[in-house]
């Protein structure tokens, strides 16, 4: 988990929230393919994924709207998309959202 991500203020956190289906099938490779792919595109900021064995919390960093949208059209990433929709999730939920502010704790 990325507690800190070093950004001026104001960037963009894409929220993936998602029930999964029963099977992995492929699953976490494609996800750790996925992370790995992401943190190489450009403006990428950093990551933090929490997941039970069905629920899931993914929250990807970016610098701008233009970044994310690239992302999202990556081929590779458009084929993990693809089979999100048809193996591994009941439902998912992505919200794009401005960060105009951030503070943490850190012992």
């Amino acid at each position: 988990m990325n507690a800190k991500i070093k950004q001026q203020i104001p960037y963009y956190a894409v929220i993936f929230t998602s029930l999964r289906t029963g099977s992995d099938n492929g699953y976490g490779k494609m996800a750790q393919a996925m992370e790995q792919l992401a943190s190489k595109q450009k403006g990428f900021l950093g990551i933090e994924s929490v997941r039970d064995n069905k629920i899931g919390i993914t929250i990807s960093y970016w610098e701008s709207l233009e970044d994310i949208d690239n992302w999202k059209e990556n081929s590779s990433h458009k084929v993990a998309q693809e089979r999100g929709e048809k193996e591994w999730y009941k439902h998912y939920n992505v919200r794009v959202c401005k960060v105009e502010r951030d503070y943490f704790y850190h012992m």
